[in-house]
């Protein structure tokens, strides 16, 4: 029998969404293994512990609410030392990847990283990776013994781990005091012209819009939807849009009600961001892009070619 723990990722006071979604892989892969479900509150609140009802048991460990990887990762390591899970289960995230990596590292732990599935079967644990930005998925099998996973968001529904109501609560200790980092502050994106989180309509752009100059393509098409721009990281990175209309895991999770993707892949970190958005429009060259796989719409096809057709129709 082997428990399956779960490390609740949370930030400015607030569980993250992948941490619900990690509840949900990790009740359909208790019954697989013959345990049970606890998650790992590092730094948490009491009303953070409230919304973990999904699980079986918390185990709070003391810490700053401020996250610092030295000290998360040793309080982490500790309760693993401890109670021996089979599987310890992070986000595919920043944080997640920083604990999980050195939780791996240090207790020798075999890992799967960027998983959409983890199953077991004849006792062992198996784990389907997405790879290249979503174009290949790998299979791996981790044996039988203790194992971590970091898991990939928008794979399961996170409201399927949503269940108020505090389980059993269990005293983890208080991690130490970090040695080699300290936090200093939070640095979030800055605001711009435009609140990309509060739009009803986005048109975002991604790689594929080719050069800057043809962005000026999307805007046309979304003063027409009374619409907003917004991209992925790439078009970020180049500096052909502000950070503040960046869609993604670095960037502003949006939940608008129709989401036009032009030319964006749908790598994990962008998809993070867009997931949850009512309707999915997506268009793009390459039938087996990724973005494909969220779309409730799709289209393979030239972006530009679209959007003339779309500005002849509106």
């Amino acid at each position: 029998m082997g428990d399956v723990y779960v490390v609740a990722e949370h930030l400015n006071g607030e569980l993250a969404e992948m941490t619900f979604e990690m509840l949900v892989h990790a009740r359909g892969l208790a019954g697989g293994v013959g345990g049970s479900v606890t998650a790992v509150l590092i730094g948490g609140t009491d009303a953070m512990a409230a919304k973990l009802g999904a699980a079986d048991k918390v185990i709070r460990v003391a810490a700053e609410a401020d996250y610092n990887p030295d000290t998360y990762a040793a309080g982490l390591k500790a309760v693993v030392d401890a109670k021996k899970p089979q599987v310890v289960m992070a986000g595919n995230t920043s944080q997640g990847m920083d604990l999980a990596n050195a939780l791996s590292a240090r207790n020798n732990m075999p890992m799967a990283a960027a998983c959409l599935k983890v199953s077991a079967a004849g006792g062992n644990v198996h784990a389907v990776s997405q790879l290249y930005g979503g174009k290949m998925n790998v299979t791996s099998n981790l044996g039988s013994g203790p194992c971590v996973v970091t898991v990939a968001a928008g794979a399961v529904s996170a409201d399927g781990g949503r269940k108020d109501g505090a389980p059993a609560s269990e005293d983890g200790g208080k991690a130490p005091a970090a040695t080699k980092l300290r936090f200093k502050k939070l640095i979030q994106p800055e605001k711009g012209d435009v609140d990309i989180t509060t739009q009803d309509v986005l048109v975002a752009v991604g790689r594929g819009i080719g050069k800057k100059e043809d962005i000026e393509v999307a805007v046309e098409l979304a003063d027409k939807l009374k619409a907003a721009v917004a991209a992925s990281r790439p078009i970020i990175d180049a500096g052909w849009m502000p950070k503040s209309r960046q869609v993604g895991k670095s960037g502003l999770k949006v939940k608008p009600k129709v989401y036009l993707a032009l030319g964006i892949s749908g790598a994990p970190e962008h998809l993070e961001g867009m997931k949850n958005s009512a309707t999915i429009i997506a268009v793009n060259t390459d039938k087996n892009a990724p973005i494909f796989d969220v779309a409730h719409y799709g289209l393979v096809g030239d972006l530009f070619d679209v959007v003339e057709e779309m500005m002849d129709e509106l």
